[in-house]
């Protein structure tokens, strides 16, 4: 009897789950109220063994301007293209092996940014840089 009690209470507590977890999900993952976090970003590159890799470049937009900031939600496909064009693009001519220069994306994405936001405005914010 106690057996299934247990087991009774254990089914309730495992039907609970997901909508706690899916409540968890919609919460912002960080960064203020001003940040606009992107999908991470991906290119092909070629690793010091000549295979093939894959950098991915985390990156958000920090746009202080309410009026901007509701553009660049919107326009977030288009940012999304423009960067991954321009990373793949830096990847390409990047050597086998070579260490990416965070400074040079960072000012590349950047330019990228001003362009589809129509100005200046956005800060762009890089996260992590993986070469895999």
């Amino acid at each position: 009897m106690t057996s299934r009690r247990s087991l009774l209470i254990l089914a309730a507590a495992l039907a609970a789950a997901p909508p706690l977890a899916r409540a968890e999900e919609q919460k912002k993952k960080g960064g203020g109220l001003t940040y606009l976090q992107l999908q991470t970003l991906s290119a092909t590159v070629l690793r010091g063994d000549g295979r093939r890799g894959v950098m991915t470049v985390e990156v958000g937009v920090d746009i202080p301007n309410n009026g901007l900031r509701a553009r660049a939600q919107i326009s977030q496909p288009r940012l999304r293209a423009a960067y991954v064009q321009a990373l793949q693009t830096y990847a390409s001519g990047l050597g086998p092996g070579a260490p990416p220069d965070a400074d040079y994306i960072s000012r590349m994405l950047q330019t990228e940014t001003d362009h589809v936001l129509g100005g200046p405005g956005g800060k762009l914010l890089l996260g992590t840089i993986l070469i895999n």
